[in-house]
């Protein structure tokens, strides 16, 4: 399950780890709050009581969501009008 909310500066998007069966582990719900300038995911780590984060950039975000689905190697991400061709360093 997942709640979208949209406040002044941000959408702020939380992630609830409901579980399919009664002996899951469930993690605690997950916070993703999309700025103008960048991405910010908290989780809480109930082991130190503390909130973890995680800020990215949208293109690091974007790079992600295309990863999610491939398999393993080195990437590029194209932009619009680039060149198809090997990732490059």
């Amino acid at each position: 399950m997942f709640t979208i909310e949209h406040e002044f500066d941000a959408t702020v998007i939380t992630l609830v780890d409901e579980g399919t069966d009664p002996r899951d582990y469930l993690q605690e719900d997950v916070t993703i709050s999309s700025f103008e300038d960048c991405v910010v995911v908290e989780q809480l780590d109930e082991q130190t009581d503390q909130v973890q984060t995680v800020t990215f950039s949208h293109a690091q975000l974007r790079e992600l969501a295309a990863a999610l689905n491939l398999p393993e190697g080195v990437y590029r991400v194209r932009q619009s009008g680039e060149t198809p061709g090997p990732a490059k360093d």
